[in-house]
């Protein structure tokens, strides 16, 4: 349960005024809300993945670097707007200080 004096100080740190009809309006709405989260931590909610069909499993392919012949590097590049050197240009999006 929160107290009165707990909502006075939520409200004093996040620069809210409330009057005395709201804090005890807050209690009960607090209250509540707490309330139904105390029943939501008594539901179970293991699951048992291994046994279900269907059950998803990530499937990830190795991340290998392949080396692409020159024709390919220069027809790629020939698509890009702009290039310098063997390189895709772009445009300067963060700037140093």
């Amino acid at each position: 349960m929160i107290t009165p004096a707990e909502i006075t100080k939520l409200a004093q740190l996040s620069r809210i005024k409330l009057t005395d009809a709201d804090t005890q309006s807050l209690v009960k709405e607090f209250d509540s809300i707490l309330g139904y989260i105390d029943q939501l931590k008594k539901v179970d909610v293991s699951l048992d993945t291994e046994g279900r069909v269907g059950a998803i499993k990530n499937i990830m392919r190795p991340d290998i670097a392949e080396d692409t012949s020159p024709a390919d590097r220069e027809k790629l590049l020939a698509e890009a707007p702009r290039r310098e050197g063997d390189f895709v240009a772009v445009k300067k999006i963060i700037a140093q200080d």
